[in-house]
């Protein structure tokens, strides 16, 4: 990630209505952002060849044949970019599906300027992840089942060191899992480690954010062994951590 020169992210907004584009450019603005604007699909893509994007705000209704989702889905399949979905349907349905094509959050229109500030905010720093810290001093690191996880890189490494691509919030996921190894986490415990309760804790946004997990790091996703469900309860990491 390469924040702008003032050390603030680039933000991306697509959407179709022009009022709301130019609200949120001169709101991001005014925070000392840099901010590209995009109507369409067409638009998205010659703004991502063209700039350094660190994070999207993207409309689900959108023109030109392809929705939000659609693009999410384009976006998810060459980058980890952080995606946050805006809406003026507060669909559960579309939350959900959302979630697991790889959006980091979820905001249904209208919405309130200092909530989406507060909201990207938090998905930046999750991303960016901790200072850095002196060379002296070790990274923190887990090995489990022949994976590493870096914590202090963000960084996910297979058993033959290929780095897996993760987005922000199956990150954050993984690392709840692991640290809480053998301890069965029910969904609000997720919610709150992972999202900080900024989506209702009866929303099946966590089961779809593991399933998008458990495909990348499960021999058999279809038949998991290291994030296992409990009927009624929740999920359990079963890996053993070194």
């Amino acid at each position: 990630m390469s924040f702008s020169t003032n050390g603030l992210a680039h933000i991306l907004v697509v959407d179709d209505d022009d009022r709301i584009r130019q609200m949120l450019l001169r709101y991001f603005e005014g925070e000392g952002y840099a901010v590209s604007l995009a109507a369409d699909g067409r638009q998205m893509h010659e703004q991502l060849k063209a700039k350094e994007i660190d994070i999207i705000l993207l409309d689900l209704s959108l023109p030109g044949g392809q929705d939000g989702l659609d693009l999410a889905r384009e976006i998810r399949a060459t980058s980890d970019i952080p995606i946050i979905m805006l809406t003026g349907r507060d669909d559960v349905i579309d939350r959900i599906i959302g979630i697991e094509i790889g959006a980091d959050d979820y905001l249904a229109k209208p919405f309130h300027l200092r909530e989406v500030h507060a909201r990207l905010k938090s998905i930046l720093r999750r991303r960016q992840g901790a200072a850095p810290k002196q060379e002296s001093q070790a990274e923190e690191v887990i090995r489990f089942d022949g994976w590493t996880l870096n914590l202090s890189r963000r960084q996910l490494l297979s058993a033959v060191g290929a780095e897996i691509d993760l987005t922000t919030g199956e990150f954050d996921m993984l690392a709840t899992f692991v640290q809480h190894a053998g301890r069965v986490l029910t969904r609000d415990f997720l919610m709150d480690a992972t999202r900080k309760r900024q989506l209702e804790a009866f929303d099946r946004t966590v089961d779809a954010q593991i399933v998008r997990l458990r495909r990348k790091i499960e021999t058999d996703a279809a038949h998991p062994q290291l994030i296992k469900a409990v009927r009624g309860v929740g999920y359990v990491f079963t890996g053993k951590v070194v």
